[in-house]
């Protein structure tokens, strides 16, 4: 989308004003008098990953005054109560239970790296908390406090390499991550995938993994150049995350290599990313994710305006974890409303079936294993630091939290609704797998 096709765009402002005469309207002081409903944001403020987690922060708050402005929830104002986990693992299980514990907060939006997120599971499961979770991960999970409201492998990695597959003919594949559980276990999966539905070789798959803000990427691009020039197609599969994206993408730029040659698809590179790298040598490069802000909607249109006017910025960008975030916190307000109250037990019964419009012109349900339907997109990078979409699902995938291709998930599916109430029943033994999400987040972290 262009600057001056936003610029036409009809802005909805959400204002200081507006929110104070929607308080001291009919009914106003009744709602000011009211204890507020508390709304937790967890998300990174500062460290490796404030790159992507500020606007996350940012995009809850404005969902907290849209809901006032509309009257709060059950006649109560919303407040929103923020904590800044500084990109550290160790903090955001601390933050957590701040928010909990302290602050008790009726619900957390938060997290974005999946170690963060297995830092605190424990945490949201002792003291039943609520956490709706906006960004793609791993599966291999599934809690009855998290609700995931980001892509499943399933739901983009898959989709991802079968679309380089089929449409650019890709035959050898590099698997550049950061070196934490969400890359690592997605190439677990991709691997696995990728040898038993395509018959790839293990000399065609390139593994490699980085530190977090990892700068110097000179040697690891030359490999990749090495790689690619041994005469079958080859592309790049990206779970790099964070701020080590620019350096990567910038050195790609420095040794020549254009999605001509070698394509790559990011899963977690989206428009806020791309404001920091110089795009023009970035051209025909991919992502996949389940909402691009080029989306030609009308609910669409109505965000962007939201945000700009929030921002005060002409030039604000929305990426597909703001998107995660807008359903989610619409999923929660809904189940609220359903329930009547904000008590926990109760909400998680409410919101199984909530199905609540996407960005994309459809419609987002929550299912029982507490994934969401979604839509998958493949976007090309373009010069103005949006995305060319050139693939999507025809409809909106369910995600599924367990994988197909790992040996110890086959036969595992989640469902938290009463009579089962699991998160890991095993369809071939029929019994619960007895482990709670936290216990084996406790195991991943230990690794």
């Amino acid at each position: 989308m262009t600057l001056s096709h936003r610029k036409t765009l009809r802005l909805r402002p959400l204002t200081t004003a507006l929110l104070t005469a929607s308080l001291l309207g009919a009914g106003g002081q009744a709602l000011a008098q009211e204890d507020p409903i508390k709304v937790g944001i967890l998300h990174s403020l500062s460290g490796t990953m404030a790159i992507s987690e500020t606007v996350l922060k940012d995009t809850v708050e404005m969902l907290v005054a849209k809901q006032n402005e509309e009257g709060g929830l059950l006649g109560r104002q919303l407040e929103a109560v923020v904590v800044d986990p500084a990109s550290n693992w160790p903090l955001f299980a601390e933050r957590a239970r701040e928010l909990l514990a302290q602050h008790e907060v009726d619900v957390v939006f938060g997290n974005w790296t999946s170690v963060s997120r297995k830092a605190v599971l424990p945490v949201f499961e002792e003291l039943n908390g609520l956490l709706f979770y906006p960004v793609q991960y791993e599966g291999e999970e599934s809690s009855e406090n998290v609700f995931y409201t980001g892509a499943a492998p399933n739901q983009q990695a898959i989709p991802a390499v079968n679309y380089l597959h089929d449409q650019v003919g890709v035959e050898r594949w590099v698997l550049a991550g950061t070196d934490y559980v969400y890359p690592r276990t997605t190439n677990r999966i991709l691997e696995a995938y990728l040898q038993e539905e395509f018959g790839v070789a293990e000399e065609d798959i390139l593994v490699n993994y980085t530190p977090f803000g990892h700068s110097d990427w000179q040697n690891i691009v030359a490999e990749i150049r090495r790689f690619g020039s041994e005469g079958k197609k080859t592309a790049v599969v990206s779970t790099i995350n964070g701020d080590a994206n620019v350096p990567f993408y910038r050195e790609l730029a420095n040794q020549g290599i254009d999605a001509a040659d070698i394509p790559v698809v990011a899963f977690s590179v989206g428009e806020q990313e791309l404001t920091g790298i110089d795009t023009g040598p970035l051209v025909g490069h991919l992502a996949a994710w389940n909402y691009f802000m080029s989306v030609d909607t009308d609910a669409n249109y109505d965000f962007i305006d939201a945000w700009i006017e929030w921002t005060g910025d002409e030039e604000a960008v929305t990426n597909d974890p703001m998107e995660a975030h807008y359903i989610g916190f619409n999923m929660w307000a809904e189940a609220v409303r359903k329930a009547g109250t904000t008590e926990v037990d109760a909400v998680k019964d409410a919101i199984i079936g909530v199905a609540v419009p996407n960005l994309t012109g459809g419609y987002a349900a929550m299912m029982p294993n507490h994934h969401i339907t979604k839509p998958v997109l493949i976007g090309e990078v373009q010069d103005n630091g949006q995305f060319d979409i050139v693939w999507q699902t025809p409809s909106t995938v369910v995600g599924d939290a367990w994988s197909d291709y790992l040996p110890g998930s086959r036969d595992l599916i989640a469902d938290w609704r009463a009579p089962m109430r699991c998160g890991n029943y095993n369809v071939a033994s029929g019994s619960c797998g007895g482990s709670t999400a936290a216990e084996e987040a406790e195991a991943a972290l230990a690794e």
